[in-house]
């Protein structure tokens, strides 16, 4: 039988981006363990339109 997992697929977003306001968006999809991490996920990933790493932060 299937087991029904702790993980949910969640949408991360640019910070600086979104403050900056260029068009466009840069985001990531991930996936995390609501168990381990219940709070919002902030990793460090590449913007293609800025060309920098920047933070994401996650929506909802």
């Amino acid at each position: 039988m299937a087991k029904k997992g702790n993980r949910v697929q969640v949408i991360l977003e640019c910070t600086e981006h979104k403050e900056s306001g260029m068009p466009g968006t840069s985001r990531y999809i991930t996936t995390k363990n609501k168990k381990n991490t219940p709070g919002r996920m902030e990793l460090k990933k590449y913007n293609k339109i800025l060309k920098k790493v920047t933070l994401h932060k996650e929506i909802k």
